[in-house]
C-alpha cells in the first residue's frame, strides 16, 4: 500500500502491526485520528505512551495495577482467601465481566507446554504455591482454557499444592474443550464458574 505521505505511511504501518488490524483497518484508523483535533489526537497517543510507561503488575496476583498491589487484591469485600487462577489477564478481564466471581487472582502469565518450549518455570507457579501457603487459601479455582495444555498446567500445580488444606475446583464444562475463554460469551462464562466441579473429577 503506497501512500501520499511517509508520515501517514509509517503511522498506517504502526497500527497495522496491532492483532486483528490489517493495512485497511490501519489506514481506516489513521484517517480517523487524521481528522480529530490536534489536542485530541496528542491525548491518545499520550494515553498509548504513559500506560506503557507506568503501568505495572500487581506484586501478589500479577494482574495489571497502577501501584504494588492491584485493586482486587486491595478490595477488602472480596473473599482474599479464594484464589482464580488464570493464564492471561484477558482472563482477568473475561471473568470479572460475569460478576460471579468475589475472590481474588493470580495471573500465571501462560500455560505449560513443552512443544511450544514453556515449562512450570517459566510461569508464575513457584509464587502461587507460596501464597497458597502464606495466605492459608481456602479455595483454588482453576480457570484455565479448556485444553490439554490447560489440563496439564491443572494437574502440575495440583501435585505441588497436594499436601496443603486448600480445596481444588475448576470451571465447569461449560467451556467447550479446545475453546478460548476470552471469547465465551457472557452466559457460558458465568455459568461455567458458578457450577465449578472439585477438581479430581475433571484431571484423570
Amino acid at each position: 500500500m503506497q501512500l501520499p505521505s511517509s508520515l501517514l505511511q509509517n503511522a498506517v504501518a504502526e497500527f497495522a502491526k496491532l492483532p486483528g488490524i490489517g493495512k485497511k483497518t490501519a489506514l481506516r484508523l489513521v484517517l480517523h485520528l487524521l481528522k480529530q483535533d490536534v489536542t485530541e489526537a496528542k491525548q491518545f497517543g499520550e494515553a498509548i505512551a504513559r500506560m506503557r510507561e507506568e503501568i505495572k503488575f500487581c506484586q501478589r496476583c500479577f494482574n495489571v495495577s497502577d501501584g504494588d498491589i492491584c485493586s482486587i487484591c486491595s478490595n477488602s469485600l472480596r473473599n482474599q482467601r479464594m484464589i482464580c487462577v488464570v493464564e492471561t489477564i484477558r482472563d482477568v478481564i473475561a471473568i470479572e465481566t460475569t460478576q460471579q466471581l468475589n475472590g481474588t487472582y493470580h495471573v500465571l502469565g501462560g500455560i505449560i507446554s513443552p512443544l511450544d518450549g514453556i515449562g512450570p518455570d517459566q510461569l508464575n507457579i513457584e509464587t502461587l504455591v507460596a501464597r497458597i501457603q502464606k495466605e492459608e487459601t481456602e479455595e483454588l479455582l482453576f480457570a484455565l482454557n479448556p485444553n490439554i495444555q490447560g489440563d496439564t498446567t491443572i494437574y502440575y500445580i495440583q501435585k505441588k499444592i497436594a499436601h496443603l488444606p486448600c480445596r481444588i475446583t475448576t470451571i465447569a464444562r461449560g467451556i467447550a474443550f479446545g475453546g478460548e475463554l476470552e471469547y465465551a460469551d457472557e452466559m457460558t462464562l458465568a455459568r461455567s464458574i458458578a457450577n465449578r466441579l472439585p477438581v479430581q473429577q475433571y484431571v484423570k
